[in-house]
């Protein structure tokens, strides 16, 4: 393990450094929060399982969490629904019944194990368990982030990814999918840096959006079980609460246009902080949004408010 001065070579993705104090790998630009992979044993697996699930639905919308126990209900409503909007929405819910039911099969493939009974790859219940999570997988496509802005087809693969890939292997997965997050906010942040502190104003604006990109990507890669993230996670939300309090400088006795025009502008700062708040809790980027995000800001940024 390499500290910062050790090296004066450019990193490659996969390096490790301590950096600050702090043990770090290095993958697409950006130096992450580095966590050792568990090791790679069926309860180990069943546990990063179920906390992926749970994850994929805190992340998503409301109402898909289906009971395994309720597969066939869930298949027998999405295969006779014929309005499209509501279908979505049923397939969402077979989504979540067959992870639901993946999980189910795995803790009882694990329990099985812990009991000496050892269950091949080729058994009944591994192939039902991975037909599952194979199947909640295409129909993740159907599935809406909570805020209702896009899917989020990368944590809803993540539990699938967990039982067919190395744990090793998940974790780097992770640190990539990180990286990108981290670019995304930066992105976004940048954006809103060049379209809104041109702008006089918008004085004060600047430290408020560098700091609260700075919070985000720590945040983003802090795991929740790290004692660091009461200190991480606390100053990134009051960072966020003090982004959404700013108010432009309005000029003495502005007309209705352009009270309306700052008023748009601080809809849309709010809107780039709930954005990046939404990466760096996922830990993803949401290319679609951001994307649509980005352009929105331009087009604003092309008339200038005074």
């Amino acid at each position: 393990m390499e500290t910062a001065s050790e090296s004066n070579l450019p990193p490659e993705n996969g390096d490790q450094r301590i950096i600050d104090n702090i043990e770090r790998v290095f993958f697409d630009g950006y130096w992450i929060r580095y966590y050792a992979p568990l090791q790679d044993t069926l309860a180990n697996r069943k546990r990063l399982i179920d906390s992926l699930t749970r994850r994929a639905f805190h992340h998503t919308e409301a109402g898909i969490n289906t009971p395994g126990r309720s597969l066939d209900l869930a298949r027998e409503a999405y295969a006779s629904e014929t309005d499209p909007k509501r279908k979505r929405v049923n397939a969402a819910m077979l989504a979540g019944a067959l992870f639901n039911r993946a999980t189910d099969l795995f803790t009882t493939i694990v329990d099985l194990g812990e009991l000496g009974v050892q269950v091949s790859e080729n058994n009944e219940l591994m192939r039902q368990c991975s037909d599952c999570f194979e199947e909640a997988l295409t129909l993740g496509q159907q599935v809406r982030h909570h805020s209702g802005c896009e899917g989020i087809d990368e944590v809803w693969g993540e539990p699938f990814k967990a039982f067919t890939m190395p744990i090793a292997d998940f974790f780097e997965s992770r640190f990539i999918k990180i990286a990108q997050g981290m670019r995304e906010i930066d992105q976004v942040a940048s954006c809103m840096l060049e379209v809104f502190c041109s702008q006089p104003l918008f004085v004060g604006l600047e430290g408020l959006i560098v700091d609260y990109a700075t919070a985000a990507r720590e945040a983003a890669e802090t795991m929740k079980k790290d004692p660091i993230i009461f200190q991480v996670w606390p100053n990134f939300v009051s960072l966020g609460e003090k982004l959404d309090a700013f108010r432009p400088r309005l000029p003495d006795r502005p007309d209705q246009m352009l009270r309306m025009r700052i008023a748009y502008g601080r809809d849309l700062i709010q809107e780039g902080r709930l954005l990046i708040s939404y990466i760096a809790s996922a830990r993803v980027p949401m290319t679609e949004r951001a994307g649509a995000y980005i352009e929105e800001c331009r087009r604003y940024g092309k008339t200038p408010l005074i």
